[in-house]
């Protein structure tokens, strides 16, 4: 059994060599004379694989280690009877954990309270189910956009691309779709942008062509909208280095980047070709977790200033931002560099369960601060909430 990776996918070594030899790859420069013996296929969003690739090749699995699949071409790999999986749902939590940051980083520096704001999620599946959960720890209004959603569940609570416009925050987490009737590519585009305010506020954290960049930058200059944050972006690693001067905050495609997320992903796609591959093999990923850390909430702060310090403890997203903007005033192809190194060394961050916080049973910034994931523990105990829990127990 031999298993093609890719060199950057987080402990695909650890878990794949349970299962054959591993040899590993750099995925923007894969060939099929590479992988031409290979059993399964391992790759990140960077890689297309299509017929140029496995045409030849003995693949019969495919797995990515990203939600979006849009970089494998579907149909030949059903004709061709070659089983794919994607890690779908694995750095959901992950995606939202940055969202709140973003959330809490925007109103500090544009003084906002947040239980003032509403906030538009379009597309409601893993991730965007979980930002509503957490945009409404922060006493944000949510407005829901999912036409497909709708379709096949009949409730009226997901809307239309219209029905979130009023929003004064809108965070897209949507698939990259190119055709049918609910083409995503550049669905964020002059006809949209138009219809927004110079009070609103842009996040895009699924797929980088999700938006017409070319009608951002013109809407972010002209000050059609108050700004935007951005983690995907076109044509990585080559990104327009322009439109991320006019942003709020820009990062390196990293929303995704927990070590949780990266190990549950890397579990998921393992288990799938176990599965699909018929193969009895086990990887054990618990030892991968760092030890809980204690934070302080602090006292005399107003509920969102305290959410957003021990945030910052868990996850300083700054650090993110100003990382990427180094690649301004570089030349392209050193900027694209460092745009890959930004992404592809990145130092996984936990999630924000691993950090335990002390807080007064029963009050609202515990139960708040459980909704966005945090474990929090009353003065002097060793009671608890974490992760999805609601309240204190």
């Amino acid at each position: 059994m031999i298993i093609a990776a890719d060199e950057v996918i987080p402990y695909v070594t650890e878990a794949f060599s349970q299962a054959g030899e591993v040899r590993l790859f750099a995925g923007r420069s894969l060939r099929a004379a590479d992988i031409r013996d290979a059993d399964a296929l391992i790759v990140r969003s960077v890689t297309r694989v299509d017929a140029g690739l496995l045409e030849g090749t003995s693949v019969r699995f495919v797995g990515t280690a990203s939600i979006g699949m849009d970089h494998l071409d579907l149909d030949y790999l059903r004709g061709r009877g070659v089983r794919f999986a994607n890690a779908s749902g694995g750095n959901a939590n992950s995606v939202a954990e940055y969202v709140v940051a973003t959330l809490l980083e925007i109103a500090e520096r544009r003084g906002w309270i947040l239980a003032d704001k509403s906030i538009g999620i379009i597309g409601v599946g893993n991730i965007g189910s979980l930002v509503e959960r957490k945009a409404e720890a922060l006493g944000m209004r949510v407005l829901l956009c999912d036409p497909p959603l709708r379709e096949s569940t009949g409730n009226p609570r997901y809307g239309s691309l219209d029905d979130v416009l009023e929003a004064d925050i809108l965070t897209l987490h949507v698939p990259l779709t190119t055709d049918g009737p609910y083409r995503t590519r550049h669905m964020i585009a002059r006809e949209v942008l138009r219809k927004l305010s110079g009070r609103q506020f842009l996040i895009n954290t699924s797929r980088g062509a999700i938006i017409c960049e070319t009608d951002l930058k013109r809407a972010l200059r002209d000050g059609t909208i108050r700004g935007a944050a951005l983690d995907v972006w076109e044509n990585e690693p080559h990104i327009d280095r322009g439109l991320l001067q006019l942003t709020d905050i820009g990062t390196a495609h990293v929303a995704g980047s927990s070590l949780d997320g990266k190990v549950r992903g890397t579990d998921l796609v393992f288990r799938e070709m176990c599965r699909c591959l018929n193969i009895d093999a086990q990887w054990g990923n618990r030892s991968m977790f760092p030890t809980r850390k204690r934070l302080q909430a602090g006292n005399g702060r107003r509920e969102q200033d305290a959410m957003r310090a021990l945030v910052l403890q868990a996850y300083d997203i700054r650090r993110d931002d100003m990382n990427l903007r180094g690649v301004i005033g570089m030349p392209d192809d050193a900027a694209a560099a460092l745009f890959d190194r930004l992404r592809n060394q990145y130092a996984l961050r936990p999630e924000f369960r691993h950090f335990l916080v002390e807080a007064a049973q029963g009050s609202s910034l515990a139960t708040g601060l459980c909704a966005l994931g945090f474990t929090v523990a009353a003065p002097g105990t060793t009671e608890t909430c974490h992760a999805d829990d609601r309240t204190m127990h």
